[in-house]
């Protein structure tokens, strides 16, 4: 069994500058009233010198604690861990379901081995993190079955939601990876795995989107998630860089100005074009920090975001990256504009999504950036408490989000 690396490393290097232009996609045409300020990526320090393993969402001071709380029988951990266990993903008797090609429409339609490839990814994490918990081989050897399958036989993702799909799959894959290779070892298909996401996944991940947000930060976290696996500098730069312009664009803060950010390469340059963008919402001050861009869409989709940014600036600390100064804020507005909605803590007020009601269902999304900004800063963060402790245990939103009352309730490493 190899041991993995404890320690965070700082090793920071010369900034980043610009971003990489999306893919193209012409925006909605409409009437020109006024102008629109693009955002301009922050300034960030490079890749580290060393990546840190395990390092994806959890390092192994984060997992020890986990482990120590379940076999303590602590709450709410061992209620967490518990469900998990219980849940369709920790099914040792489970059979992967893999496909060459991977064909998912709009909202899934055709669905092509979409939830098959999704499901087997979070299963095979389930698996991981069950192994890492309690060292029963049987779970690590299935984690291994689910991949092993799936990079013998994936070739490519096709139709309309492709991008979204290699996201929320590739966002799980490299989480189980991680434990596995760093951790339990003993994985004679670690090279094809490795490839399968080089070649697979990667490249069309680091393209980004110029569609609704949630869109591209679900592929940033893949992609920075898979890069620091493959140990790879170059596109864990360029994600991180992404992610960075497409969450300010994402978030509005009052310190945006009487409108939000823009992706550049989006060409959202007018009022019109950045309210019909933010579906509706017009108004933008004060009393908005908070809004997203899909707020007024549903908070389901909302939430997405949200989970997507979260888990980048987790992974990101623990390889020496301290994103928040340009993500802190935005994070902690957005978890707590949206909880205060889902817990009918206010009401909406005419100016939030005018003429329409809000669509709640936020997910199970807000135990990591609760835990990153209460826990270890000391954030109050009233209404995101709120919802999350109601809601525990968070289980699975059987897309990419998995289990986090279990991995970051808490968690003070």
């Amino acid at each position: 069994m190899r041991t993995g690396k404890t320690s965070r490393l700082i090793g920071l290097g010369t900034a980043l500058a610009g971003v990489t232009a999306a893919l193209c996609m012409a925006p909605a045409s409409a009437t020109t009233t006024g102008a629109a300020r693009p955002a301009t990526a922050p300034a960030v320090a490079a890749a580290p010198a060393a990546f840190v393993h395990p390092g994806v969402n959890l390092d192994t001071a984060q997992l020890d604690f986990v482990r120590s709380k379940v076999q303590a029988g602590a709450q709410p951990w061992k209620s967490a861990y518990d469900q998990m266990t219980a849940s369709a993903y920790a099914n040792l008797n489970r059979t992967p379901k893999p496909r060459a090609n991977v064909e998912c429409g709009s909202y899934s339609n055709p669905n092509n081995g979409c939830t098959d490839e999704r499901q087997d990814a979070i299963a095979a994490y389930t698996d991981a993190l069950t192994w890492y918990i309690t060292r029963d081989d049987r779970y690590a050897q299935k984690a291994i079955q689910l991949m092993d399958a799936w990079s013998a036989t994936i070739k490519e993702h096709t139709n309309s939601n492709a991008p979204l799909q290699t996201g929320w799959a590739g966002a799980s894959w490299p989480k189980a990876a991680e434990i596995i290779k760093h951790v339990y070892g003993n994985w004679p298909g670690e090279g094809r795995f490795d490839t399968m996401l080089r070649t697979v996944y990667l490249p069309n991940l680091i393209k980004g989107s110029n569609s609704n947000g949630n869109w591209e930060l679900t592929m940033m976290e893949a992609a920075v998630s898979i890069s620091v696996y493959l140990d790879d500098k170059t596109d864990y730069d360029t994600a991180i860089s992404k992610y960075l312009t497409r969450t300010a664009a994402y978030v509005y803060l009052p310190s945006d100005g009487d409108l939000p950010k823009t992706v550049p390469s989006q060409n959202l340059n007018t009022r019109d074009k950045i309210v019909s963008y933010w579906q509706g919402q017009s108004t933008f001050n004060a009393s908005m920090a908070g809004v997203t861009q899909e707020t007024c869409r549903d908070f389901t989709h909302t939430g997405y975001g949200i989970s997507n940014i979260g888990h980048v600036y987790e992974t990101a600390r623990i390889q020496g990256q301290d994103l928040y100064p340009q993500v802190g804020e935005r994070l902690r507005q957005a978890l707590g504009f949206q909880a205060k909605f889902e817990t009918k803590a206010a009401s909406k007020p005419s100016d939030l999504c005018p003429g329409k009601s809000l669509t709640l269902g936020l997910g199970p999304i807000t135990e990591v950036g609760f835990n990153a900004l209460h826990t270890r800063k000391g954030v109050a963060m009233t209404n995101t408490q709120a919802l999350t402790e109601s809601r525990r245990p968070a289980g699975s939103n059987d897309l990419f989000v998995a289990w986090e009352t279990l991995t970051n309730a808490e968690n003070p490493n």
